[in-house]
């Protein structure tokens, strides 16, 4: 007979009889959400990829030939880590948006809300999958970018490329799904893509550097939280940054921080989400 102690315990009726984490339902979430996206991976991997890199090619053909130089590198070389960075963050949002979302507009919501999950297993499977996705594109569009000529992509610092690829992945992921649980339509998923997190990625430093700018628009771009995302993961690949590293990385944990409570606070109350 077995003397182990077992999670699995007799209580009474509504008492959760998971005491730890419930690691298989975590991993069957997660997977669910991996699967669903690499179903369709020429749509949300190789196309992003795609897109990223006619962006290099289109600026640097106008601009790079030139002989134009930024912070001394080649223009190339600067824009190649924050082309990266940004198709990263915008597919990290557009996985993240769409989880919830489907569900209420389909009608089968009920499967992510009474699987034995607790609120931040939930959020931990959505989020996984979305910064699962961002590193595929990531890893999609630098692997391009290598055999490009002209281009120079090899890390300097990975360190930071990690820790600042994890938290601008992870920050868009988390807004994501605030905008997943705010949303009642794709529309509204839509409006958050293209007037917030479009702007922001666009304005945060990827084709210029914000030294350039009059004193005014400098502040706002320091105001940018995805300009710290931006700039910290360039300098993994240049080795020179537009702020202070230990500054944009503080922020962004804290920036995660807090949007990993909202969305516990909003999931937990089921805000939007049960009727």
């Amino acid at each position: 007979m077995n003397d182990q102690p077992s999670k699995w315990v007799r209580t009474d009726p509504g008492v959760p009889v998971i005491r730890s984490v419930n690691w298989g339902g975590l991993k069957t979430l997660y997977l669910k959400e991996v699967r669903r996206f690499f179903k369709v991976q020429l749509q949300t991997i190789w196309a992003p990829a795609i897109t990223t890199l006619l962006f290099l090619v289109i600026f640097t053909v106008a601009l790079g030939r030139t002989g134009r130089t930024v912070m001394g590198l080649p223009f190339a070389d600067f824009l190649a880590p924050g082309l990266i960075i940004m198709g990263m963050i915008q597919n990290a949002f557009a996985n993240s948006s769409f989880s919830l979302l489907v569900g209420k507009i389909q009608g089968n919501i009920v499967d992510y809300l009474m699987p034995p999950l607790s609120t931040g297993e939930l959020i931990a499977g959505l989020v996984g999958a979305s910064v699962t996705r961002a590193f595929l594109v990531g890893f999609a569009v630098w692997g391009i970018m290598l055999l490009w000529p002209g281009v120079h992509v090899a890390p300097r610092h990975p360190l930071t490329i990690l820790w600042f690829g994890l938290l601008g992945s992870s920050m868009l992921s988390f807004l994501g799904l605030l905008t997943s649980i705010w949303a009642e339509k794709f529309d509204h998923a839509a409006a958050v893509s293209n007037f917030v997190v479009a702007p922001l990625s666009l304005l945060s430093g990827t084709f210029y550097s914000i030294e350039s700018l009059a004193p005014a628009f400098r502040a706002v771009s320091h105001a940018n939280p995805f300009f710290y995302v931006i700039s910290g993961f360039r300098s993994g690949f240049i080795g020179v940054a537009d702020s202070p590293l230990h500054v944009g990385g503080v922020l962004l944990l804290a920036i995660n921080v807090g949007l990993w409570a909202l969305c516990y606070v909003l999931l937990r109350r089921g805000w939007k989400l049960k009727n």
